[in-house]
């Protein structure tokens, strides 16, 4: 695949407010917790028939009995209807491919059953330090303190949230669908053929200038709209259906964030460092003063 698409941008939504590191985050229990504990037989059979399928042969620190109610809760949403394999690992969360019951369907405005994905946050075996730099700071975060479930809980609906952020924002991104404690299902973002989209670094980029426009603006809408992405790179924007999509915006932060300046230098060297490999006139700093414009300066 080669990125000569003619990019267009999306028109965004109204957002309201900057920021939204206001908005209460509830890391109860959840109906996965309940599911989990009454282990109804319902339940219990197909925890039994999910676990013993190919896909699902992993560690027990990704899916724990209240992992596996989640996504029990999930199917009888309508949000899941068949579990397809990996498409990820990593030391945080795996990624699974799944067929979107009716609910997905509706949802995403499909005439058939979508192919969506299931990002399920690992609990018991991260020690969550890489999270603290982003979590730290933020209000949404106080009081969690260093329970694993609390703040992975906190971490999925903040992704959740910041998906439907961007989207509202203009900014391509995978539409988030539905979260449950530490399961996360949105959009499948894949090729033509299938397969996982490609992410910018592994594709010819034939119009370099054009594309990063697209980046640079993406940016922009982003910090109006209060975040910032904190770890954008060629390895986090993917080519789906002839566009450039951003993802991974777990970590993203708002601009109220003791960090969010210190990440969005970063966030502009990456992508100043990538395109100007490529060949376009760029520098970290000319790209800082871009996103971080007065909105009404149309000019800059």
């Amino acid at each position: 695949m080669t990125g000569d698409a003619e990019f267009d941008l999306l028109e965004p939504e109204e957002v309201e407010g900057v920021g939204d590191e206001w908005e209460e985050i509830d890391v109860s229990d959840t109906d996965a917790d309940r599911i989990a504990r009454e282990r109804d037989r319902e339940f219990s059979q197909w925890r039994k028939r999910i676990k013993n399928t190919e896909q699902f042969k992993v560690e027990a620190s990704v899916f724990d009995d209240a992992t596996f109610g989640a996504l029990y809760k999930l199917v009888q949403d309508g949000y899941i209807d068949a579990f397809g394999g990996p498409i990820s690992t990593g030391k945080e969360a795996n990624v699974y491919t799944a067929l979107g019951g009716d609910t997905a369907r509706d949802e995403l405005g499909r005439a058939e059953s979508p192919e969506v994905a299931v990002k399920v946050y690992r609990i018991n075996a991260s020690d969550f330090k890489d999270m603290r730099g982003y979590l730290d700071g933020d209000p949404r975060f106080e009081g969690i303190g260093s329970d694993k479930k609390k703040v992975v809980t906190a971490w999925v609906r903040k992704e959740f949230a910041n998906l439907k952020r961007a989207r509202a924002a203009g900014v391509r991104a995978p539409e988030p669908l539905a979260v449950e404690r530490n399961v996360l299902v949105m959009e499948y973002i894949a090729t033509d053929e299938g397969g996982r989209a490609k992410r910018l670094n592994e594709v010819h980029v034939e119009n370099p200038e054009t594309a990063f426009e697209v980046v640079r603006e993406y940016m922009r809408r982003l910090h109006r709209a209060g975040l910032v992405h904190g770890d954008l790179s060629e390895y986090n924007i993917v080519f789906h259906e002839g566009q450039l999509v951003v993802i991974d915006l777990g970590q993203a932060v708002t601009t109220h964030h003791g960090n969010a300046r210190e990440f969005l230098e970063r966030d502009c060297q990456n992508i100043a460092n990538f395109f100007a490999g490529e060949g376009v006139d760029v520098t970290a700093d000319d790209l800082y003063e871009f996103v971080t414009a007065d909105e009404d300066d149309d000019d800059a």
